[in-house]
């Protein structure tokens, strides 16, 4: 075993993790130019973009599962955060989308895989500038959205986020916070359901394709069990809005770094 690369695959799946807990992200928006070019750049590793999206699906699983994990026993006697209706409507359509996309990526090349993560990446951060329309504080009163929309733009969201290796959050979250108005801290805790969902699909779409650098992606697992609970008890002490904020500075970041290798 090669203890660089050990090294370096748990250091960027506690990242990724980390963040899926803080942000309410399966970490594949984060996850997915750093596992590209962080470790050909270190010389351990050179991934294409089918590999490095198969890794990022694997880690999204077990990422979003222990932040989902995080969030109940947080907040264990009191109302749960997680919605269940949205994540019904929006796991059950969101599960097929990814399932779909994931299956389909295997005839698609590298540059393909990174040109679809670049324009979601793109959108998402679009989409969170627009002020929330979304109520401002997180009450236990019943939460009305529209079913139709939250099912659509799931499923959407699922057949490209099954091709990038992504969960879907960082585009999702937007849509829940800008278009169905969901609050804040319910939007970040039933992402991460959603999310997790959203992984089942992908990674039976992933197994299909036959890209999977086995040892590379249990490293990246094994950080990301790792760096969620952390991010996930870490977010409920920041303000909200604040949390969204670091949400647009990151997605843009990575939009950035992401393009500049396309282009």
């Amino acid at each position: 075993m090669d203890f660089s690369l050990f090294l370096v695959m748990l250091f960027l799946g506690f990242i990724g993790s980390f963040f899926s807990g803080l942000l309410g992200i399966g970490g594949a928006i984060i996850n997915y130019p750093l596992l590209l070019f962080i470790p050909s750049i270190l010389g351990v590793a050179h991934f294409t973009g089918q590999e490095v999206s198969a890794i990022s699906m694997f880690q999204v699983f077990f990422a979003s599962l222990a932040g989902v994990l995080a969030y109940r026993k947080k907040n264990s006697g009191n109302s749960s955060l997680i919605h269940k209706g949205l994540v019904l409507y929006m796991g059950i359509s969101i599960l097929i989308g990814s399932l779909i996309g994931g299956m389909s990526s295997k005839y698609l090349s590298g540059e393909t895989i990174n040109i679809v993560y670049g324009v979601l990446a793109i959108i998402a951060v679009v989409l969170m500038l627009f002020p929330s329309k979304g109520k401002r504080n997180d009450s236990d009163n019943p939460l009305d959205f529209n079913k139709t929309i939250a099912i659509v733009s799931a499923f959407l969201v699922g057949i490209v986020s099954g091709v990038v290796g992504a969960g879907g959050a960082f585009i999702l979250i937007p849509i829940m916070l800008t278009v169905l108005r969901i609050p804040t801290r319910v939007t970040i805790a039933s992402s991460l359901a959603i999310v997790f969902i959203s992984a089942v699909g992908g990674v039976i779409g992933k197994l299909t394709t036959g890209h999977i650098p086995l040892l590379s992606t249990v490293f990246v697992v094994v950080g990301s069990l790792l760096g969620a609970p952390i991010g996930s008890k870490i977010s409920a002490k920041i303000d909200a809005k604040y949390l969204r904020y670091g949400l647009v500075v990151l997605i843009a970041l990575t939009a950035i770094k992401i393009w500049s290798s396309i282009l």
